[in-house]
């Protein structure tokens, strides 16, 4: 196993791990900049207001994207798999 199948695989590895949390990193990012804005123009300076909105929207975010994400992780450990073989001789 040479150094830049081992570079190779991390890579890949951090892809699935970025591609795995955006949907609920972004959707979180989103909500927290609205009510952010919202906070800004009435002056209201409570920072547990957030929490049950960021907490329902990557719930629903987990909800819709959630198949997709679970065919990624599944996709990239197959492949994983198939590529052991190769890895180790």
């Amino acid at each position: 196993m040479t150094p830049e199948t081992v570079v190779d695989v991390g890579q890949q590895a951090l892809m699935v791990v970025v591609l795995l949390s955006a949907p609920v990193l972004l959707t979180a990012l989103a909500i927290g900049l609205a009510i952010g804005m919202i906070q800004a123009a009435t002056q209201i300076q409570e920072m547990t207001l957030s929490f049950i909105p960021k907490l329902l929207g990557m719930f629903a975010a987990l909800i819709i994207a959630g198949h997709w994400m679970l065919g990624l992780v599944v996709d990239y450990t197959l492949r994983l798999y198939d590529s052991i073989p190769g890895l180790i001789g």
